[in-house]
């Protein structure tokens, strides 16, 4: 049973970057992203409908060419969280966590007995069908699973130090474009309540040992956030990468056009 590079490096100290899987869900994406250089496909469920199916087929395309895929689940419902986990992802981010309690309930979802409740599925894509000694495959598929907390609310970042606390929370991912909705100041990455909500973060996230994570789309953002302690990185979505390239391309060929 395979071991998790990613969560490894990230225990280590290690930056690690990979990329959001949203529209583009098809079977080539998983090579494309790992031939550019990423190091994991987060697989998006919560908004754009992914069905188990896609996640587990995604999931198997990553096998072999050392590709990390992670998934992140509509809900911290146990039936979102384990049904990732048997697809074949190695981490689950979980939407607007606001509270130790739930975080407690997401790393219960991820651990089998007696560290949670995870149900046992032995021999079928969580372990590669290869099934074995069933007590290496829990001791590896506990160690191995990356625990993501989307910290994007008021709640959320009102509970942080005990969130941050929870043992078997690897990561608190900065939900940053619905921690300014929730804030009620839209977009406003420069508003004092927005910094003093990620500062908060990244003080508890220190105090406490978990990795910080973002989204980031340019290299001023990568830059900012790197040199605030964050170690994760999801280099943009699939929608808005090409949508960027395409954009710049035609920007091109129209000047070129217009002074033809």
């Amino acid at each position: 049973m395979r071991d998790n590079p990613v969560k490894e490096r990230l225990l280590r100290g290690e930056t690690v970057a990979g990329t959001f899987g949203w529209e583009f869900l098809v079977p080539g994406l998983p090579q494309i992203v790992k031939a550019a250089g990423a190091e994991f496909l987060l697989l998006d469920m919560e908004h754009n409908a992914a069905t188990f199916d896609q996640i587990k087929g995604q999931a198997a395309l990553c096998r072999g060419i050392g590709l990390v895929p992670m998934a992140r689940v509509p809900s911290s419902g146990y039936t979102h969280i384990a049904r990732a986990l048997d697809a074949g992802v190695m981490g689950v981010m979980v939407p607007m966590v606001g509270s130790a309690e739930e975080a407690e309930h997401i790393v219960s979802c991820t651990r089998y007995p007696p560290e949670g409740r995870r149900g046992a599925a032995f021999g079928f894509a969580a372990d590669d069908y290869e099934g074995g000694d069933v007590e290496e495959i829990i001791r590896i598929a506990n160690r191995r699973t990356l625990v993501m907390c989307l910290i994007e609310t008021a709640e959320g970042i009102e509970n942080i130090d005990a969130i941050a606390a929870v043992p078997g929370v690897d990561v608190l991912w900065l939900g940053h474009f619905d921690l300014t909705n929730f804030l009620g100041i839209p977009a406003r990455f420069d508003h004092p309540r927005y910094v003093a909500a990620v500062g908060r973060m990244v003080e508890a996230a220190h105090r406490h040992g978990k990795v910080l994570a973002v989204m980031t789309a340019s290299e001023a953002w990568s830059r900012e956030y790197w040199a605030r302690g964050f170690r994760l990185f999801a280099a943009g979505v699939d929608v808005h990468l090409l949508q960027s390239a395409l954009r710049s391309q035609l920007g091109v060929l129209g000047d070129l056009g217009g002074n033809g």
